[in-house]
């Protein structure tokens, strides 16, 4: 790399560089999330497309969209809150929308080893072209890919002494693919585009000037971050998080990753450490209803030495956590020495958490090290010993979309093959559980869904598309409970599984397991297990007084009152719909009955407050109905219909 890096004040002329200095096949690598820079990507593809002679393949993961309404009232909705939210003018990437509609040149191709959930399921294109990986091991696949030039957004700080610069929220694999093409004595360019709004991280994102090629400052840069929208959690995901923060172990350490059951986990935790007598009632209370393995360990006492993060993605719940007091234990660098609270791969969450970043001082900025992802999701290094004293008592709570009774996972892929999201880390921590002393993996499920109108259980005799193998297993939560299953045999694996799947479909799994020979004919589901039904289970969780403290937006939001409303109401609506024509018609009826003037304000939001014909009349009712219906959510997410 140059002494001085080739500085562009425009994306045109950094593109020109580009496609000057490159091949007719251009190989491009961009990082996970958020440090992809997306006007100059647009630019350069869209040059591209026009250019038959060239090619150009970009490899990267979790490439972010805006959501788009799928409905008019969505649209409604969304509309609005997505231009103020976004910014009316957010680069989305052009080649999301061609893909999305089929229409990808045939001179481009997009690689992608991990998708946003669910943006790909109906792009062809896409699943032909997903590599499947380890997020540790994507570094050498792209040096073995033979990329040309990484592009990536960067934060920027003048000192004394010139520009410093961040690789901020991606430190994650540029550090490692730069380091193995210098070991391999192959050519690389990194070119950063400075963001004003990207956070400025030390540690090991820092780098100087001379880490670049060539830097980008361009003033019509899009000043907004691409930040995720806090949505509700609901009482099902609540008590799945609940149950999980009884697994945390004070002075342990800890990973999670996104979504609502990782919010919803950190919301408990800070319950059991800021409202420790009101947790403690609602576990006891709770466990009056079930039973869990002997070998499980619950705490339910507050963090007095708090607990150490390490996660390949950092995002709000870490924020709260530090907030609460909870992530405050501290490790030490083997070779700095340098005290730190928090190791994190990438960071990507909602506006907040970019604030809150952006303000770290002192000691709160030296304890957060953002670094690579072969550190963070692996023991195996020159400082492998330090890395396992470091981690003790270790909890990796993940997510996934089934479990088999034979205890293995899958995550991301679908039985069909039609890939989701990706392995990414996942298959990582849960490994590193197994090699750790007292370290734990946790998947967290829910244990239906609904498709189709129908109820469909998440635990299954088998999968044909599996994240986790079974030898692996370890402990599974659904809303019905924690399944030990570490070191047991199969026949005990399904029984444990048995008592935390709903009873709609335990009698059938359970003959399933036996007709196979796992199970003994003669067994029965213990009596305490047979009542797990969503109805059951809410009427248990109010009288335990969870209606009192689970708000369903747990941190706050991005929405008005209102819109926290109507987000709720819509959701309602939502549900309805994918259930039967009865209860959309209930919605209806309920919303004939309900006082327009009372949701004046949320109906004024949606364009609906005067209806004109008879299809907005009817929307209006329908609205009015999930309203009236939802009213009681917004202050605790216990009020909702069992489902």
């Amino acid at each position: 790399m140059d002494q001085k890096p080739r500085q562009f004040h425009s994306f045109e002329t950094a593109v020109d560089a580009l496609l000057n200095t490159l091949g007719p096949v251009i190989r491009v690598a961009a990082p996970l999330g958020l440090g992809k820079p997306n006007q100059l990507i647009n630019l350069l593809y869209n040059r591209v497309k026009d250019l038959p002679d060239r090619r150009l393949e970009i490899y990267t993961a979790l490439s972010l969209d805006i959501p788009s309404p799928q409905s008019d009232l969505e649209r409604r909705f969304l509309s609005p809150f997505l231009d103020r939210h976004f910014g009316p003018d957010y680069p989305v990437f052009e080649y999301l929308k061609d893909r999305r509609h089929g229409e990808l040149p045939g001179n481009v191709r997009i690689h992608e080893f991990y998708f946003q959930a669910g943006q790909a399921l109906h792009a062809d294109s896409a699943q032909q072209d997903y590599v499947s990986l380890n997020y540790t091991h994507v570094a050498s696949y792209l040096v073995e890919c033979n990329i040309e030039v990484v592009l990536q957004l960067v934060a920027c700080r003048q000192t004394d002494q010139g520009p410093r610069y961040s690789l901020s929220c991606n430190p994650d694999l540029t550090l490692d693919v730069i380091d193995q093409y210098r070991k391999a004595e192959k050519k690389i360019l990194l070119l950063g585009v400075v963001h004003p709004e990207l956070p400025f991280l030390g540690t090991d994102a820092e780098v100087g000037p001379d880490y670049f090629d060539m830097i980008v400052e361009d003033p019509r840069q899009h000043r907004k971050l691409f930040a995720l929208p806090r949505t509700p959690v609901d009482w099902t995901d609540h008590l799945i998080g609940f149950l999980a923060s009884h697994l945390l172990e004070d002075d342990g350490t800890l990973q999670i990753g996104i979504g609502s059951l990782s919010e919803a986990l950190v919301y408990s935790a800070c319950l059991r450490h800021q409202k420790g007598a009101d947790y403690e009632v609602l576990s006891e209370k709770f466990w009056q209803h079930r039973r869990h393995a002997r070998e499980l360990h619950l705490y339910r006492t507050p963090f007095e030495k708090g607990l150490y993060g390490t996660s390949e993605m950092v995002m709000d719940g870490f924020m709260n956590l530090r907030k609460a007091g909870i992530l405050k234990r501290q490790v030490q660098e083997p070779v700095s020495k340098q005290k730190r609270y928090l190791h994190g791969a990438f960071f990507l969450g909602s506006s907040e958490l970019y604030k809150w970043l952006r303000h770290l001082e002192g000691e709160e900025f030296d304890g957060l090290n953002m670094t690579r992802v072969s550190i963070v999701n692996d023991l195996y290094d020159g400082n492998e010993l330090a890395l396992r004293r470091q981690r003790r008592k270790a909890r990796f709570f993940n997510t996934c979309m089934n479990v088999t009774l034979l205890g293995s996972a899958a995550s991301d892929t679908l039985e069909s093959g039609t890939v989701v999201s990706g392995v990414g880390g996942q298959y990582n921590f849960v490994a590193m559980a197994h090699e750790l002393e007292g370290a734990h993996s946790v998947l967290m499920l829910r244990s239906t869904r609904q498709h189709k109108g129908r109820r469909h259980s998440n635990i299954l005799w088998s999968h044909g598309q599996l994240t986790i193998p079974r030898h692996l297993r370890d402990i599974v939560i659904t809303e019905y409970g924690i399944a030990y299953l570490r070191g047991k045999t199969d026949e005990e694996v399904i029984k444990e599984l048995l008592n935390i799947a709903d009873s709609e479909f335990q009698e059938s799994l359970k003959i399933k397991a036996q007709k196979e020979g796992k199970l003994r004919s003669d067994y029965q589901i213990p009596e305490w297990a047979r009542h797990n039904t969503p109805a059951e289970l809410l009427k248990q969780a109010r009288e335990a007084g969870f209606d009192r403290l689970f708000p369903p937006f747990a941190f706050g939001s991005d929405f008005t009152l209102d819109e926290e409303l109507l987000a709720l109401a819509l959701g309602e609506l939502r549900q309805a719909q994918e259930e039967s024509l009865g209860k959309l018609l209930a919605l209806l009826k309920k919303g004939f009955k309900t006082d327009p003037l009372e949701y004046q304000d949320c109906l004024k939001r949606m364009e609906l407050n005067r209806p004109r014909g008879l299809r907005e009349w009817l929307f209006q009712k329908l609205v009015l109905g999930a309203l009236e219906q939802s009213k009681g959510r917004i202050t605790s997410a216990f009020s909702a219909e069992p489902r």
